[in-house]
């Protein structure tokens, strides 16, 4: 496998005649009990005498692997580079049956722990320059494995959708010195048209231009550009956090069991840029976020490959269906 670079949108692809096949859905889980013959990166304890909460794990079938150096190299007027990087599963707990959305406080901080702990460990390693975490859900959001799990990549590239809100929050910072989602977060508290709920210093609300129907981001309320700085701080300190993920993911489902759900943090700051600018001004003028993108049936395919997105329900008919769930 190799990545490829679209000169014209600019986005890295990964591509090769042996990409793995997706891991066959097993009978006895894999991932559960002392047992399982997983290759293990790192655990948190368990919170309820169970042998641990959150693990971290090699993907069973990785299409980036931790070996190597990128060795970026030109083919005429395109690029390409090897296929260097980490691909982890995220076990979200030890109970098969235990998710985000019906797992403990304690369950839940210990995960978004274990993704502070993993993205820290590897923004120390100087090739990568950007680590993603991400969840689908369900089938029709391409949900791999049966156990609570979320993924996570480190990659050589930073991904073109967090390219486009680097370089527009620095672009905004560059004219006003302020950050632009603490600003939208002022005035959607302001207003309370699309805010779903506050819990202490963390915030979830519909955003203004929607890409899907019930799209949701998760955000702090106080000024913070790296998830990992926010989720390493003291004990306790995620319960809020931990919260209303929950609420939200339970909203949520009351409109669609499938959804997507991305982590968006900052950069590997390791990595400068002289020409862009935007590490400069990073931890002023970026804001750390999840974003939340529920697939309907009806919808599962019309927004996938889209750049001027669709979405039938507005945020703030979305807010207030959301605000009705019975959770």
């Amino acid at each position: 496998m190799e990545l490829r670079k679209d000169p014209i949108t600019r986005s890295w692809v990964i591509t090769g005649d042996d990409v793995p096949e997706p891991a066959p859905r097993p009978g006895p889980c894999s991932f559960c009990g002392e047992a399982a013959k997983v290759q293990v990166i790192a655990t948190l304890p368990g919170t309820d005498g169970s042998p641990w909460s959150a693990r971290a794990i090699v993907h069973p079938a990785p299409i980036y692997r931790i070996e190597g150096e990128p060795g970026r190299r030109g083919d005429g007027l395109y690029d390409r580079m090897g296929s260097v990087g980490a691909h982890e599963l995220l076990l979200e707990n030890s109970h098969h049956d235990r998710h985000l959305w019906n797992a403990s406080d304690a369950e839940l901080e210990q995960f978004l722990r274990l993704m502070a702990q993993r993205i820290q460990d590897l923004k120390r390693d100087s090739r990568f320059k950007y680590v993603s975490i991400f969840k689908n859900q369900g089938t029709s959001a391409g949900q791999e494995f049966e156990h609570p799990a979320s993924q996570l990549t480190a990659t050589t590239f930073v991904p073109r959708r967090v390219l486009y809100e680097l370089r527009a929050s620095r672009d905004y910072y560059d004219n006003k010195e302020r950050c632009v989602f603490c600003d939208i977060l002022a005035q959607e508290e302001r207003q309370a048209l699309r805010i779903l709920e506050i819990r202490g210093d963390y915030a979830a609300f519909c955003p203004y231009a929607p890409r899907v129907p019930y799209e949701t981001w998760i955000l702090p309320r106080s000024h913070e550009a790296s998830f990992e700085r926010s989720g390493s701080s003291r004990v306790g300190s995620l319960t809020d956090l931990a919260v209303l993920l929950r609420r939200t993911l339970k909203r949520i489902r009351c409109i669609t069991e499938a959804f997507h759900m991305v982590l968006h943090t900052s950069p590997n700051s390791h990595h400068q840029s002289e020409s862009l600018g935007y590490w400069k001004t990073l931890d002023e003028d970026y804001h750390w976020h999840i974003e939340i993108l529920p697939v309907l049936e009806s919808k599962a395919k019309s927004y996938t490959f889209k750049e001027v997105y669709y979405s039938p329900v507005t945020s703030e008919t979305a807010v207030k269906r959301l605000r009705e769930a019975k959770i």
